[in-house]
């Protein structure tokens, strides 16, 4: 593959000759090709333009330089016949993969933030039917999190970012509501079904919605308030099958909601000076400290007159650890993916997705474990699917409506 710099350097062998015909007027005369056509085998070379020497001709005679010259502006192939574009003498960088498929991307960072939540969803109500302790699971999630995120930073993969004073302002808050919507979602999935934690949660985008256009003063039109009803009430159809009511589980949910939902919004503002993988790790350990002081005031006692025997007594100890472990795993994994996708777009498309998120831990617990599926559930997850079908075409067509009126606007 060849390579092409903005100063181009040429063997001396192939043009020295031309250079120094040429010396007396410090010019070279070439044809009007619009390609450099570079390959293993000798070929000829064309380029675009008149190339002018100035006193660094001396320069660089005098180093023995002797061949020197400058694409100004050109097209060039490799051996594998891939065009490099220049401009300017320099190289333009061929697009990659996520810059010429940005919605394959960001679909494929939206299946896998799903199928992690699948898993950790499962492997978390399994460890609640035999250890009902919330607080101190939820900072179990968090604390694995905090390792990796450690040890990641120890081998350089990311390279930790650095932390000051206004950046610190800034992630706490988001931290605490992380912290918060954590602990009350697992409160809320341990008290009742996870169908109907995921029902109430199913709200989120409505939260969204009036957050972002209270709070962020961002004007929400009608039509994509309306696109989010038949997402709610289809998720809502889909999940009721399942319904155990119970007011802890529904109050913890709605407060998980609410953190949550503030937790997008401030973590967006927070993106602008460094990366998400990095944000989410200084979420992580800042929100870890939040949940702490909890776990030890309200279950601290519980565990350790009753809780851990009773746990390891029902399943023994190596599995009780192994079960710890690797909900915080799947935990930290599907949230660092989910910031990742924040990344990508804006706070209600992210909370939109969100609630397609629970369709899809439906349907997979459908697919792979073989449950029966109602006409209910059926016809919810339909006008889930709808509602989330309706909204995209709406605000694609409202972004490619801005994207025209600032065209014309940059015209006129």
């Amino acid at each position: 593959m060849a390579s092409i710099s903005n100063i181009s350097l040429i063997h001396q062998s192939r043009f020295f000759t031309l250079y120094n015909r040429n010396r007396s007027g410090h010019s070279i005369t070439t044809s009007r090709a619009n390609h450099l056509e570079f390959s293993p085998l000798p070929k000829k070379i064309e380029l675009t333009e008149r190339v002018k020497f100035s006193r660094v001709d001396g320069i660089l005679n005098r180093r023995g330089i002797f061949d020197f010259c400058i694409a100004t502006k050109a097209a060039a192939s490799d051996a594998q016949g891939h065009e490099i574009e220049l401009s300017n003498g320099f190289a333009k960088p061929s697009k990659s993969f996520s810059e010429r498929f940005p919605a394959l991307v960001t679909g494929f960072f939206f299946f896998t933030w799903y199928f992690l939540n699948v898993i950790f969803n499962i492997l978390n109500k399994q460890v609640y039917n035999y250890f009902p302790y919330p607080y101190f699971v939820s900072a179990i999630h968090l604390l694995v999190g905090v390792v990796y995120c450690l040890i990641s930073w120890g081998v350089g993969l990311p390279k930790r970012a650095p932390m000051n004073k206004e950046l610190l302002g800034l992630l706490t808050p988001v931290a605490f509501c992380h912290a918060l919507g954590h602990v009350m979602s697992n409160v809320s999935f341990a008290a009742v079904a996870v169908s109907f934690t995921h029902t109430i949660k199913a709200l989120e985008p409505f939260f969204s919605a009036a957050a972002s256009q209270f709070i962020l003063g961002h004007q929400i039109p009608l039509p994509l308030w309306l696109s989010l009803a038949p997402v709610v009430m289809g998720v809502s159809m889909a999940s009721m099958t399942e319904l155990s009511f119970n007011w802890t589980g529904f109050i913890s949910a709605m407060i998980s909601n609410i953190s949550f939902t503030y937790r997008s919004i401030y973590s967006k503002k927070a993106m602008t000076g460094m990366d998400s993988t990095n944000i989410y790790a200084y979420i992580s350990i800042i929100a870890l400290l939040f949940c702490l002081p909890p776990a030890i005031l309200i279950e601290g006692p519980k565990l350790m007159q009753y809780g851990f025997k009773d746990a390891i007594a029902k399943v023994g100890l190596n599995k009780f650890l192994s079960d710890l472990f690797w909900i915080g795993m799947f935990y930290h994994l599907y949230n660092q993916v989910a910031t990742n996708t924040l990344e990508r777009v804006a706070p209600l498309t992210h909370a939109v997705g969100n609630v397609l998120k629970r369709v899809f831990v439906i349907g997979f617990s459908i697919v792979v474990f073989g449950n029966t599926i109602s006409t209910q559930t059926g016809i919810g997850t339909g006008i889930a699917i709808a509602g989330v079908a309706m909204y995209s075409l709406i605000k694609a067509n409202m972004e490619e409506q801005k994207r025209k009126d600032a065209q014309k606007t940059r015209a006129s």
